[in-house]
């Protein structure tokens, strides 16, 4: 994935960008009706039929301007549908931006530019503002185990990890479980410590791809790959559909003990190249179980390897 970097007054914009070798798409888009099929296009996905009838061309015009446009890669297929009594294919822009490189060099290296990682991370960061809720477990017994909450200390090293991402943050931006209305729910939510620990993981465990099992012991179960995982160390790194709201999402950073939710919070804060990879299982997934290390034998973890 190639992105186009744009440094205004108010900071960088970035943006996907599709990095062209064949200088012929350059001939291609040099045409207007090309270029007004590709504005059509970047407004809602369409098929040649109701481009044609809105650009008033013949119908052939725009399926052979259709067909270069996708064979160089600027518009894809998004589906087919049922049109006529034939299937029609509903095309796509792929990126708002095309990049040329006429030549090696002239890079210029910043470290502000990490744009994976601002990608990755939205919507809970979205234009340099934190828009999320992180959630952690109260201190104080409660809850359906009666538990206190101790791997609430490792949501600072993820709030000083989100901190690089967030030009000004609105104070404060984390809650108690026991503090969560009905209302937060529907927030983007970043859950810290397992369903012992934390009320709202408990809500939603069940329906998480990588569950946690009371069956004398407390284990992690994992729907992709069917393995059990018992060991202290193991922890969780799950993003989900917010079950309380279509338009929010919800990541889960939790283990089944402390030394678990401590490797959780290490892996993603180290290791989030290897997260946007999702589940070895199923990419599709973001779903990692990840098993906490203590490298240099202090008794700390301080370093996770994925086991899936």
């Amino acid at each position: 994935m190639h992105f186009f970097v744009e440094e205004r007054e108010g900071g960088q914009k970035a943006y996907e960008s599709i990095l062209i070798k064949d200088r012929r798409i350059l001939r291609s888009l040099s045409n207007e009706l090309a270029l007004k099929i590709v504005k059509i296009l970047a407004e809602e996905p369409s098929c040649a039929m109701d481009i044609a009838r809105r650009l008033k061309e013949h119908e052939q015009k725009i399926y052979y301007h259709l067909r270069n446009l996708e064979k160089f890669g600027i518009i894809e297929v998004l589906r087919t549908e049922e049109r006529v009594g034939a299937l029609a294919k509903i095309y796509r822009v792929k990126c708002p931006f095309i990049s040329f490189k006429l030549f090696e060099g002239g890079k210029i290296l910043d470290k502000k530019v990490r744009i994976k990682e601002i990608k990755f991370l939205e919507p809970f960061v979205k234009d340099g503002k934190f828009n999320a809720r992180i959630i952690v477990g109260s201190p104080d017994p409660h809850g359906k185990y009666g538990a206190q909450a101790s791997d609430s200390c490792c949501a600072i090293d993820l709030a000083l990890f989100l901190g690089t991402f967030v030009k000004n943050a609105e104070i404060p931006n984390y809650k108690l479980d026991t503090e969560v209305k009905e209302n937060d729910l529907k927030e983007n939510l970043i859950l810290v410590g397992g369903p012992k620990a934390n009320v709202i993981v408990e809500r939603i465990n069940k329906d998480l791809p990588l569950f946690f099992e009371f069956k004398k012991e407390w284990s992690v179960f994992s729907t992709i790959s069917k393995s059990l995982y018992l060991q202290d160390e193991v922890g969780v790194i799950e993003r989900i559909k917010n079950p309380f709201s279509k338009k929010s999402e919800i990541l889960i950073l939790a283990g089944k003990r402390f030394k678990g939710t401590r490797a959780a919070v290490l892996a993603f804060v180290k290791k989030l190249k290897e997260i946007e990879k999702g589940n070895k299982f199923d990419s599709s997934k973001i779903a990692k179980v990840v098993l906490g290390i203590d490298r240099d034998c202090d008794g700390i973890v301080d370093d996770a390897e994925f086991l899936e």
